[in-house]
C-alpha cells in the first residue's frame, strides 16, 4: 500500500494545466525518489538478511514498496497523464500476482546476493505489471 501511496502522491503533484516541461521534471523527480528508495532498500534488506541469517526475511517490505511504485511509475496512467483509480487497482492486483508467481526472470533475480536479490524480484514484478498496463492501454482499456 505504501507503493500505491507514493505513486498517488507524485501523481497528485501534477497540475492539470502543466506543460510538458513540468510533467517531465516531475517524472525525473519521481524517478530520482524511486532510485533513492530502492538504493536504501538494497542496503537495509542486506543488513536485515545478515542480522537474521534468513534469505528474504518477511519483515523486509521495502521491496514490495519499490516494486509497486515502479509498476505505477512506468505505467501509461503516470507517464501520459494523471492516472485514475483503475490504474491503481489494476496495478495493485497485477503486481501482487506477479510478485507471488515470480515469472521468469524474477525467480533468478531472487538468487542475487543480499539485498539485491530481495529487491530485484519485485522490480521484475513491477516491470511485468507496467507492461501489462501498457498493453491494456493499447487495447483501449
Amino acid at each position: 500500500m505504501a507503493g500505491l501511496a507514493l505513486a498517488w502522491l507524485f501523481a497528485r503533484l501534477k497540475s492539470p494545466s502543466a506543460g510538458l516541461g513540468q510533467d517531465f521534471s516531475l517524472a525525473i523527480y519521481s524517478l530520482f525518489a524511486w532510485v533513492a528508495l530502492s538504493a536504501a532498500g538494497v542496503w537495509a534488506a542486506s543488513r536485515v538478511e545478515r542480522q537474521t541469517g534468513r534469505k528474504d526475511p518477511q519483515e523486509v517490505v521495502v521491496d514490495e514498496v519499490s516494486g509497486q511504485w515502479l509498476a505505477l511509475l512506468a505505467s501509461p496512467g503516470m507517464l501520459l497523464g494523471a492516472p485514475g483509480w483503475k490504474y491503481f487497482l489494476a496495478g495493485l492486483i497485477l503486481f501482487r500476482v506477479f510478485d507471488i508467481s515470480k515469472p521468469f526472470p524474477a525467480g533468478r533475480a531472487e538468487s542475487l546476493p543480499g539485498g539485491w536479490g530481495i529487491m530485484a524480484d519485485d522490480w521484475v514484478a513491477g516491470a511485468y505489471t507496467a507492461a501489462c498496463l501498457w498493453l491494456a492501454y493499447g487495447l483501449g482499456f
